[in-house]
């Protein structure tokens, strides 16, 4: 392990970082300006000077367009993690709108306990009617095996299965709106405000986060059925029914921090500990965040604490060096997951971080990238909670035996 120095200052000095908060070159699709500030920083600053109301006439026109054409369907598809952004989506739409949306959810089948809870809270509180895909554990572990060599990431499964999903929902049920959360200007800065470079369409979570569609993952132990669950619809299928997908974040104002804070305290949303970082709200509903963060930093240097530090660098909470003291804190820090993770494929230690330096961006090529050992157990169980929920109930006994005298 490469020791980490003690210090207020980027991780790395041999690359290049936002003028303004902690983001790296090396994050995907980064843009500078000609001060060297970030596109993310730049939509923060576009954020104040939008017009908000005229973008909420628009979103009500959009929504109330949709109501009028549902004819007894669905108003909307509503995809659902039961993370802290579906349950504000959730709030908004029904509360707010008065819309009757079809919650849609494609499992990951790596559910906290917590997560699990924020699921059904969110069903119970706004009577959301849900249909939910759930891809069996081998498939899941064999997939995730394969994401890392892929894309350098293990979490491709959910990366393509959730958008392939709602939109064969929307297909499926003849819905033509699909109504999603956080805009890609927003903290990933992947696109602008004002002047938005990606169209919404069947392949914008392939640009977006996918990276590479599922011909790419079939092997000698995957085939093209076990695929099939990330099929997107054809062309065709898509424009048959007119399925469309807007983010709420390109017509309300989106603050995940005070968001969070409003379904935390009026609806019972619950934080839990998050593995990298230090804050307990992004991703709550998975065990291998973890995982997918520490992929995400040794591919590119960068994790959850430094994605997260920066919006609190832009929103005037830290200062920068306050930022990269954060970061050195949590990023380097090896989650638990990475023992379900490796357990789970069947990959060793060694050849995991082999894997994963095969996938280092070109600027940390031949950098060491620091790592070191996490100080204490998690809060939350990093095992699925159906595992736990199944290994607790196997050895459960009948409940009609009579087990003592209180019984009687």
């Amino acid at each position: 392990m490469t020791k980490i120095p003690e210090n207020k200052t980027p991780l790395f000095d041999n690359i290049r970082y936002c003028t303004r908060c902690c983001i790296p070159e090396t994050q995907e699709g980064v843009v500078f300006d000609e001060l060297g500030i970030c596109r993310a920083c730049q939509s923060s600053e576009q954020k104040i000077h939008i017009d908000w109301v005229k973008r909420e006439k628009e979103l009500r026109r959009i929504l109330e367009e949709a109501k009028a054409k549902a004819d007894g369907n669905y108003d909307c598809v509503l995809p659902l993690s039961g993370g802290k952004d579906s349950m504000f989506q959730a709030y908004v739409l029904t509360q707010v709108y008065g819309m009757k949306p079809l919650g849609v959810t494609f499992s990951h089948n790596w559910y906290s306990e917590t997560g699990w809870y924020n699921l059904q809270n969110l069903l119970d509180k706004f009577n959301i009617d849900h249909v939910q895909f759930q891809p069996n554990r081998s498939l899941v572990n064999r997939i995730a095996r394969k994401s890392i060599e892929v894309i350098g990431d293990s979490c491709w499964l959910c990366h393509s299965g959730i958008p392939s999903f709602v939109f064969q929902m929307a297909i499926a049920y003849k819905i033509p709106l699909m109504v999603w959360g956080e805009s890609a200007a927003d903290v990933s800065g992947k696109d602008s405000y004002l002047n938005q470079q990606l169209k919404f369409d069947r392949e914008y979570f392939l640009k977006v986060s996918g990276k590479v569609s599922w011909e790419k993952l079939v092997c000698d132990y995957l085939t093209e059925k076990d695929m099939r669950p990330f099929v997107l619809p054809s062309v065709e299928e898509i424009e048959a029914v007119g399925v469309t997908g807007i983010h709420l974040g390109n017509y309300l104002f989106w603050d995940d921090e005070r968001q969070t804070e409003f379904v935390r305290d009026h609806w019972d949303w619950k934080e839990t500990e998050m593995e990298g970082t230090y804050k307990g709200y992004k991703s709550a509903e998975c065990i291998m965040s973890g995982m997918h963060d520490f992929t995400c930093y040794i591919k590119r240097g960068y994790g959850r604490a430094t994605w997260q530090a920066s919006v609190d660098v832009r929103n005037g909470l830290l200062s920068q060096d306050e930022g990269f003291e954060l970061i050195r804190d949590h990023d380097p820090e090896i989650p638990e997951a990475l023992d379900y993770y490796l357990k789970s494929t069947g990959l060793s230690e060694e050849e995991f971080y082999s894997i994963m330096n095969s996938q280092k961006h070109q600027k940390l090529k031949t950098t060491d990238i620091p790592i070191k050992k996490k100080c204490h157990k998690n809060a939350e169980v990093i095992v699925p909670f159906i595992e736990q929920f199944l290994a607790k109930h196997r050895s459960r006994k009948d409940p009609r035996e009579k087990t003592g005298v209180d019984d009687i």
